[in-house]
């Protein structure tokens, strides 16, 4: 069993890595104000962005689902690690040596299943990489030069040779300390009738896939040889790292120019992906020995932070099977914001083969010269209809109106049905369009269900700085539901804001404020956390560590998380200071004044009643001092604090 990681190298790995970099590896993120970022939650499915990042106090928090943490937690959930497991990949990108409670220094033994699978392969993606500068690879190199790859393109893109002995990679990763066990599970070896591991790949051309982050997850191998009776492509199988529903191949060296420019190129092989980054098209990405799917389309909304001006675009041979493959693409067009388009390459190339005929600027021609992916869709439907006759013309409506009736934009969707009215030879075009008009109201009168957590374009995420959104999950469980359009409520939030991502502007003042001053039960829970972690006039770099640390439970815990990531509500966008701090603490003051003196009114006219004179002047004492306060509160503001 592994050692327990040394605590004060856990705390330097979680502030060894900005969690803004290494969110940024997985989805793109925008200016949110106030120095926080935003992007599309990878935890669950939405339109708008509703997860949050504070940089500098190194917390996340989705306002959609919930989800929250540091930079540790987030490795956590989206890699579905372990503890140790993201301590040990956070380590190793931070250059830190770890130090286990057992003993030693980072040692092998002790390291998490996945990273031990993710170090295999980066082991084995070396080896290959040599190998292929041996005599035996002479046919590899020869299929890379026949398609116009040379050695500078081969080390780019990490492609390697698996020589054709049973175990020449096991006996390599054994020698590097990994277990049989090991091998079998990274999917790098298989057992053979022995029981004894070889080598999975053997005597293939080997192209290493990376996941978004650069890692090394699996190998695509191409048969190179007439004698080798195995398929033309063998892909890694599935196991705990490599899931081909959820890799694209090619994404680590696409993702950046993705998320700039707005746009994703898919194509369809390996060899294809390579032609279209040489020629000059690297936002080019492509599946691993699956079809594009729900996996893959939730990689590229991330990065693509699903806005209607980004672009998706899909690249198919002209044949029939490019037609067909195409048309499954059309299918997922409603599953994003972006647009959708098509670019057919010509005579049935496919971008490498373009690229070796007739150059880059061929490759990077088609991608320009694509046309949307709706008017693909209902030109191969009607071509499979007979429009001489009336029933054939007939038949192409019934079958292309519901797909025109799909298209988002109404003023494109009128455009394509003058359209299909002329490529069906139909004169009557109101008749075409009266026709979409009723599929389009019937779709929308009975549209299906949305994912739970989803939010409509341009909609404001939960608790994301409104001030009227409805609850977090955090608030519910913690107390009675919160009311948050109760002015009470929004201060009270705001002022606790403050304290954690401004603490200098509250102090000292916020440290005298009693727990009942926050009205809302989540809130006194955040308050007394707060006080338990030293309070705002001690606050360092370590203060909201401590709070979070005092938290009671998580659901207070992950309030605390949106209350450092939300932005601060200071006017037209300025930078919240002392003056906008001392508002939102002297309105919270005056409230639990006037609370305090609402209580006090009703003692006293139930003393009055009884005739105890006695008892009722007293607080009618204390409701006059009260009340002197409150006024002093409203006429000098944060002085009379």
């Amino acid at each position: 069993m592994a050692g327990r990681i040394n605590d004060e190298d856990v705390k330097a790995v979680r502030g060894a890595v900005p969690i803004d970099t290494v969110v940024s590896e997985y989805l793109q993120l925008r200016n949110a104000g106030g120095g926080n970022l935003k992007g599309l939650c990878p935890f669950h499915d939405e339109k708008s962005p509703s997860f949050h990042v504070s940089p500098a106090k190194g917390l996340f928090h989705c306002f959609g689902c919930q989800e929250g943490g540091d930079t540790l937690d987030f490795v956590m959930r989206v890699d579905h690690l372990s503890f140790s497991e993201a301590v040990e990949r956070l380590a190793g990108q931070a250059g830190i040596t770890l130090r286990y409670e057992e003993g030693g220094y980072g040692r092998a033994s002790q390291q998490g299943e996945r990273t031990r699978l993710v170090d295999a392969h980066k082991a084995a993606a070396q080896f290959y990489a040599e190998q292929l500068q041996g005599a035996e690879a002479e046919t590899g190199r020869r299929f890379l030069t026949e398609r116009g790859f040379d050695q500078s393109a081969a080390e780019h893109f990490g492609i390697g040779y698996a020589p054709a002995g049973w175990d020449h990679l096991v006996r390599f990763l054994r020698g590097k300390g990994f277990s049989d066990k090991e091998l079998t599970a990274s999917g790098l070896a298989q057992e053979a009738r022995n029981g004894r591991p070889i080598d999975r790949f053997r005597g293939r051309l080997m192209w290493p896939i990376r996941d978004i982050t650069g890692d090394v997850v699996g190998f695509g191998a191409r048969k190179l040889r007439d004698d080798d009776n195995g398929p033309k492509y063998l892909n890694t199988p599935e196991t705990a790292i490599y899931h081909k529903s959820q890799v694209l191949y090619g994404i680590d060296l696409a993702k950046k120019d993705i998320a700039k420019g707005n746009r994703a190129v898919v194509v369809e092989g390996y060899t294809d992906v390579m032609a279209c980054h040489l020629a000059g098209v690297t936002t080019a990405i492509a599946t691993s020995g699956t079809s594009f799917g729900e996996g893959h389309i939730k990689i590229l909304r991330r990065l693509l932070m699903d806005n209607s001006g980004s672009e998706v675009i899909f690249t198919f041979d002209g044949d029939a099977a490019g037609q067909k493959a195409a048309l499954r693409a059309f299918e997922d067009d409603q599953k994003f914001a972006a647009r959708t388009s098509i670019a057919i390459t010509p005579q049935g190339m496919d971008p490498c083969e373009l690229r070796i005929a007739e150059g880059d600027e061929a490759v990077a021609k088609v991608v320009e010269g694509r046309s949307p992916l709706f008017e693909f869709a209902i030109r191969s439907i009607v071509g499979q209809h007979n429009l001489d006759t009336a029933e054939g013309r007939s038949a192409a409506l019934e079958q292309a109106a519901p797909v025109v009736a799909q298209i988002k934009d109404p003023s494109i969707q009128h455009e394509y049905a003058v359209r299909l009215a002329g490529l069906l030879g139909i004169l009557d075009t109101q008749f075409v369009v009266r026709r979409l008009g009723q599929l389009a109201r019937r779709r929308a009168a009975n549209p299906s269900a949305p994912r739970a957590g989803t939010h409509a374009p341009g909609s404001t995420p939960a608790g994301a700085g409104s001030g009227n959104a409805a609850p977090s999950a955090a608030a519910r469980g913690a107390g009675p539901a919160l009311n948050l359009r109760s002015p009470a409520h929004r201060v009270e939030r705001e002022l606790l804001k403050l304290a954690l991502q401004r603490p200098e502007l509250v102090a000292p003042a916020f440290d005298a404020y009693e727990t009942d001053e926050f009205t809302a039960p989540p809130y006194a829970a955040v308050r007394e956390a707060v006080e338990a972690a030293g309070g705002v006039t001690g606050a360092d770099d370590e203060f909201v560590a401590r709070v979070r640390a005092a938290a009671p439970d998580d659901t207070v815990r992950a309030l605390v998380h949106e209350l450092v990531v939300e932005p601060l509500r200071s006017a037209r966008g300025r930078e919240p200071d002392e003056m906008y701090a001392g508002m939102q603490l002297v309105a919270v003051r005056l409230a639990a004044v006037n609370a305090r003196i609402a209580d006090l009114e009703s003692s006293a006219r139930r003393l009055e009643a009884q005739r105890d004179d006695e008892r009722s002047a007293a607080v009618r004492q204390e409701i006059w001092t009260l009340t002197q306060y409150g006024r002093s509160l409203q006429e000098r503001g944060a002085a009379a604090l």
